[in-house]
């Protein structure tokens, strides 16, 4: 099984957008969609009124109505800049480097979309896209720590996983929770190669599955998720390194035990079930210690469970982070 080596830093030398000027771009959205009630968005409102169908940032992406800032985001930290977080990304199904998603991904086609949840639950079933899209939503902006030792700050739109999960009553026996990704060579062509074992599978115990932090994200700066970063729905779960927040999912199955995860199957002495950000565990080739804030150069130390440790330490309590890695 091929194991890709630690990924090239790219260099980039663009301004970060701060949070306020993104609100103002957003309120300038509204605005030319005649559809803000009482003048301009304001910060602490406790609610974003989108512009349906406008486009974000030139992209063409219809803007989400409706959504609400969420008081679970991460504060006082710079957005990264919405045209790096869609060019610069690890999606193994259209390639391995990071500027194949962006290239390949228009082949993925996100319209219509279901996805099937079984397993041990007493209501299985099927997830319309659009009836996620109804459910209500939140504006989570969250750090992300790759593996590879690189960060971004992302404004999410998305629901609460634990929303999702009461719809389908997980049983009791149901003590972990399995994703999957599309696996279509047609429309994801690095299927093609064997770079993984396809479909990509992820998993969460389900105590971290229903936790407040979890979503499923449909958007990402207001607007509906770029297929190069997901589309349509996503997992993100804010304190794992990246792999963990798997992409395009079709299938969410309740388990009775932990399922066997892509990348802890390719490379389980460096990819474990957890993966937990924790900067005292190194990867077996490069160090966690530190990482590179995409659009900075300078390097930052890197935070226990990305600095959501308040939040969900206890959920680990007792645990050998050294070796439930």
């Amino acid at each position: 099984m091929l194991i890709r080596s630690f990924a090239r830093w790219m260099e980039r030398e663009s301004a970060v957008t701060p949070y306020d000027d993104y609100l103002n771009r957003r309120t300038f959205l509204q605005g030319t969609a005649g559809v803000i009630a009482g003048g301009a968005l304001a910060l602490g409102s406790g609610r974003a009124q989108a512009a349906v169908s406008r486009p974000a940032d030139g992209e063409g992406l219809a803007v989400l109505p409706g959504v609400q800032e969420s008081p679970l985001s991460t504060s006082g930290e710079t957005l990264t800049p919405y045209k790096d977080v869609t060019s610069y990304n690890n999606y193994y199904e259209f390639g391995t480097d990071k500027g194949d998603p962006v290239r390949y991904a228009a082949s993925l086609k996100p319209r219509p979309w279901t996805i099937t949840v079984d397993g041990a639950c007493a209501k299985p079933g099927v997830l319309d896209v659009e009836t996620l899209l109804g459910m209500p939503l939140e504006e989570r902006i969250y750090r992300l720590r790759c593996v590879e030792a690189w960060s971004m700050v992302i404004p999410w739109v998305g629901v609460s996983l634990k929303a999702v999960i009461d719809r389908f009553q997980p049983l009791s026996s149901a003590r972990f929770i399995r994703f999957e990704t599309l696996n279509d060579p047609v429309q994801m062509p690095g299927v093609r190669r064997a770079v993984l074992d396809w479909p990509y599978v992820e998993g969460l115990r389900m105590d971290e599955a229903v936790h407040p932090l979890t979503i499923l994200a449909v958007g990402l700066y207001g607007s509906v998720l770029p297929n190069q970063n997901g589309a349509p729905a996503r997992l993100v779960v804010p304190w794992k390194y990246g792999f963990k927040s798997i992409k395009s999912i079709v299938r969410i199955s309740f388990v009775e035990t932990a399922p066997l995860t892509s990348w802890a199957k390719a490379g389980p002495t460096e990819y474990g079930f957890y993966a937990n950000v924790n900067p005292a565990v190194d990867h077996p080739r490069w160090s966690q210690a530190r990482e590179r804030r995409i659009g900075e150069f300078r390097r930052r130390e890197t935070l226990p469970f990305n600095g959501y440790g308040e939040q969900v330490a206890d959920l680990y309590k007792g645990m050998d982070l050294a070796k439930f890695y």
